[in-house]
């Protein structure tokens, strides 16, 4: 089978993808992101085609794939209407789309409406990547394309010893959120203080153990 990761990252959906016997192509924006990617496919000794390129334009000609996956991804694409087209171009009649996306009422999702706040006012016609966890938004996105659309519920747990670990750890790893305190912590750090503390609270709900869960929505579909 062929399948397309789009928006791969380190390579975590390419890779495994690849491990299980498809033929992969992988795409992310970011050359670092890319470089780690390819390192990690190495270590794994597998063979992936990767690319350099924008969920909004694929390089890729109509129907090239069994599958087409995004793993938290493509929601951050400007106009969905766009990056969903061009999932569903490239995906053969009778294929599988599928991706993974934050719920707005649970950890991720609230925690980035809370940065939302802090952050620039976006431009217009900007569109929050959580609406892509509200299942009512994502049909109306997919539309009358696909067929058999089925969501599932799952989490991670990401280890932390402390709301503010984990906190430290999200502003070394997520690329608005490094933006976003380098920006306050030279400007207004009595705002990033009410950031982080509020941030922290949220958190505080979700950890139990050493553990932070973060629930997500898991959709698949099939194109007619």
């Amino acid at each position: 089978m062929r399948l397309l990761d789009v928006g791969c990252g380190t390579g975590v959906v390419a890779v495994t993808a690849a491990r299980l016997g498809a033929r992969v192509s992988a795409i992310d924006l970011t050359p670092e992101l890319l470089e780690r990617a390819r390192e990690n496919s190495r270590i794994a000794q597998v063979e992936i085609e990767w690319g350099e390129a924008d969920a909004e334009e694929l390089p890729f000609g109509d129907g090239e794939f069994d599958f087409v996956l995004s793993q938290f991804a493509h929601i951050f694409a400007p106009r969905p209407d766009v990056a969903t087209r061009e999932m569903l171009r490239v995906l053969r009649s009778g294929g599988t789309i599928a991706f993974s996306t934050w719920p707005p009422e649970l950890l991720v999702g609230r925690t980035m409406a809370i940065a939302a706040r802090y952050m620039p006012p976006p431009p217009p016609g900007f569109t929050p990547p959580v609406l892509w966890g509200d299942p009512n938004i994502v049909r109306q996105r997919l539309g009358n394309a696909v067929e058999d659309v089925m969501f599932d519920r799952e989490y991670m747990l990401v280890p932390a010893l402390s709301p503010q670990h984990f906190r430290s750890n999200v502003e070394r790893s997520a690329g608005p959120m490094i933006k976003m305190v380098q920006s306050l912590s030279a400007a207004d750090p009595n705002r990033l203080r009410a950031f982080r503390q509020e941030f922290e609270a949220v958190v505080a709900q979700y950890l139990r153990d050493n553990v932070v869960r973060q629930d997500y929505l898991l959709t698949r579909a099939r194109k007619i």
